[in-house]
């Protein structure tokens, strides 16, 4: 018996220990977690209850030179309810005239936000949806609502705002406006204005400090942000939207008729670089419908063909080697070079003509004869012209993506006995659009090149915060006797060369056609296909705007490939549309006589535009930018579809005008 209560006395005081040592331990681990580790896991347990979110800043606007919006940013905003978070008789006292407020602004029956909130309520529901996708106005209306108003905690109303990036004027020169994109691999794509201009417009955004109250909800802690979001400035484009919408239906016009793969246009401002207008379009080969998908005036490096030869003309002219009376025989329309024929469009070729006749009618026997006799023995003497005038260079854009320029050189490994011929005609060469414009803008503007300029000034409401001033690239590119030259040239292009077709006794017109052959080294030349351009500028005797037009793989089953019957159309329509509808400078002698068939036209004109201004107008066929601007001069709101002519309007013609209305235009 005593052995027993010995053992159980053992076994006593061995639990004993062990409890002692526990006690020991868990003292010791709460000290630690208390003194030691205590920071690590109060800052843990915040971090999991209460969270600083980010609170995005508005972006800045994008605005065209006249001041058209180009891209917003429009803010968004969802409302929910912490139903726990109101006392009992305010819920109770302010409910009815919630519930009338909400159904007054937003549609639903009053009995409808009655039933969602005493739901919300008897569930204790601390994130219920009230609505969402709300503009600026009705939100800053929800928020003056009865409870609403005493705020988040007393109130219980949780705000959360969002911004959504608009393109007014729609898919118009929407790769140039630009966005900011996340690719499929989670990288941030920024492209255009959006993405070069990044930094002023993003602006800084602001914190708010929420708290969790539910599995992913969490709550303001307070009414006011931890630091307010700062907007992001406004950027000031070069674009003019007029002449934008002339340029880009233009250039549609002619990719549908020619069935083309793609193309580009570009109008700049002849003194100062500003591009005016841009589109590049390519074709969906599952629709068939046209849209900017790739900004080909910067980013598409190729072979120029026949408008390389203003580079000709100007190196054999101002390092005096022949002058424009030099005259070459054609030979039948071929030359032969090391066993490789250069060929002339025109069959037969054009007999024993000067150089500045071979430059108007495009011939590639003479260009070529003319620089490779001049050039033979110093190749290297041709090449550096093409280097001073900056066309080895890129141009330095904002955007990402420029193509690069390929100039062959004699000291490269892949110059051959046949590099400074095929230089001569556009081959072997790689230029982009913008580049080849800058050159043609450069004559056009007595020598002086200028870079490409998109963007004018940074602003913050009226305030300027930067200027962009114009950039000269070559302060001279040849002399002046040369630019004489080459003027008269380029206008001769139109009126009596490969562009004749172009020609009117109006309007006058200089620049030259491309007609370049791509594709013609894969598959036997079986993928050959052709890139037409033309690019000058107007008027030929004071220039204002310069501009290039390029079309790839136009349809050529009717074997009008060629830049004077593909792309000089949508140059002579961009001139021509730009300068008849602007203000004549010209002074009008008797400009007080009455003309009696003028006054019974606008007495016509008059009477109807009288009845009309208080029914809607018949808008079908008509261009989408002008149908916009009809119905805004009779205060009435516009949401357009598409691209192109009007095709339906939801408001039938002849409808009485109401102006609180939206009238939504279906474009084709």
């Amino acid at each position: 018996m005593a052995v027993d209560d010995k053992n159980i006395s053992y076994r006593i005081y061995l639990v004993a220990f062990v409890i002692f040592f526990m006690a020991i331990a868990v003292t010791v681990k709460l000290t630690n977690i208390q003194w030691v580790e205590g920071d690590y896991y109060r800052k843990l347990a915040k971090e999991r209850t209460i969270r600083n979110f980010i609170i995005p800043a508005n972006k800045g606007n994008i605005y065209s030179s006249d001041g058209s919006l180009l891209a917003t940013s429009i803010p968004n905003y969802t409302i929910r309810f912490d139903a726990v978070a109101p006392k009992a008789s305010d819920f109770e006292s302010k409910i009815d005239s919630l519930s009338i407020s909400l159904s007054n602004l937003l549609g639903k029956p009053s009995a409808y936000y009655q039933n969602l909130l005493r739901k919300a309520r008897a569930n204790k529901n601390r994130y219920t949806l009230v609505a969402e996708n709300l503009t600026y106005t009705q939100y800053d209306n929800i928020k003056k609502f009865p409870l609403f108003n005493q705020g988040t905690y007393k109130g219980g109303i949780i705000i959360e705002q969002k911004t959504v990036r608009e393109h007014p004027i729609g898919i118009i020169a929407e790769r140039t406006i630009g966005y900011d994109r996340v690719d499929p691999d989670g990288m941030l794509k920024r492209v255009g204005i959006e993405g070069a201009f990044g930094k002023y417009l993003n602006g800084k955004n602001g914190k708010v400090l929420k708290q969790k109250i539910a599995k992913g909800q969490w709550k303001p802690i307070q009414d006011i942000n931890e630091v307010d979001p700062k907007d992001g400035y406004d950027v000031i484009s070069t674009i003019d939207v007029y002449i934008q919408d002339i340029a880009h239906h233009a250039l549609l016009k002619q990719l549908e008729e020619y069935g083309a793969e793609h193309g580009c246009v570009v109008v700049m401002e002849t003194k100062t670089g500003q591009v005016k207008a841009i589109s590049n379009l390519g074709r969906d080969t599952k629709t068939g419908k046209y849209y900017e998908t790739i900004n080909y005036a910067v980013a598409e490096s190729h072979e120029p063909g026949s408008t390389f030869k203003l580079v000709d003309m100007i190196a054999l002219l101002d390092d005096k080697k022949i002058d424009t009376t030099k005259v070459y025989d054609s030979n039948g329309g071929i030359v032969v070079y090391n066993g490789r024929k250069v060929r002339d469009s025109h069959e037969g070729g054009y007999g024993k003509i000067s150089v500045s006749r071979g430059f108007e009618v495009s011939s590639n026997t003479i260009m070529v004869q003319a620089v490779y006799d001049n050039y033979k023995n110093n190749p290297k003497q041709f090449t550096d012209r093409i280097d001073n005038l900056g066309l080895n260079k890129m141009l330095g854009l904002p955007f990402q993506g420029e193509g690069k320029p390929k100039i062959p050189h004699p000291s490269d490994k892949n110059w051959s006995a046949i590099s400074l011929q095929w230089m001569a005609f556009g081959y072997g060469v790689a230029v982009t659009p913008l580049q080849t414009l800058a050159l043609y803008n450069a004559v056009a503007n007595n020598g002086e090149m200028v870079k490409p300029q998109f963007v004018s000034e940074i602003k913050e409401w009226n305030k300027s915060i930067k200027k962009y001033d114009k950039q000269v690239i070559n302060p001279k590119i040849c002399s002046d006797e040369t630019l004489k030259k080459l003027k008269a040239i380029l206008k001769n292009v139109v009126k009596k060369g490969t562009a004749a077709k172009l020609y009117s006794k109006d309007f006058s017109m200089a620049g030259k056609t491309g007609t370049a052959t791509a594709g013609y080294g894969t598959n036997g030349g079986s993928d050959k296909y052709y890139i037409s351009s033309f690019v000058g500028y107007f008027p030929a005797e004071n220039p204002k705007y310069s501009c290039i037009v390029v079309v790839h793989k136009p349809n050529t089953a009717n074997n009008n490939y060629y830049g004077a019957d593909v792309s000089g159309p949508v140059f002579k329509r961009i001139a021509q549309k730009i300068f008849t509808d602007a203000p004549s400078t010209n002074e009008i002698k008797n400009l007080n006589k009455k003309v009696a068939k003028q006054e019974l036209d606008y007495q016509k004109f008059y009477t109807n535009a009288s009845k009309s201004t208080n029914t809607i107008p018949n808008l079908k066929g008509m261009a989408g930018m002008d149908a916009v601007a009809l119905l805004g001069n009779l205060g009435i709101k516009v949401k357009v579809k598409g691209v192109g002519r009007v095709k339906n309007q939801s408001v039938q013609a002849g409808a009485p005008i109401d102006k609180n209305s939206t009238v939504i235009l279906e474009l084709s």
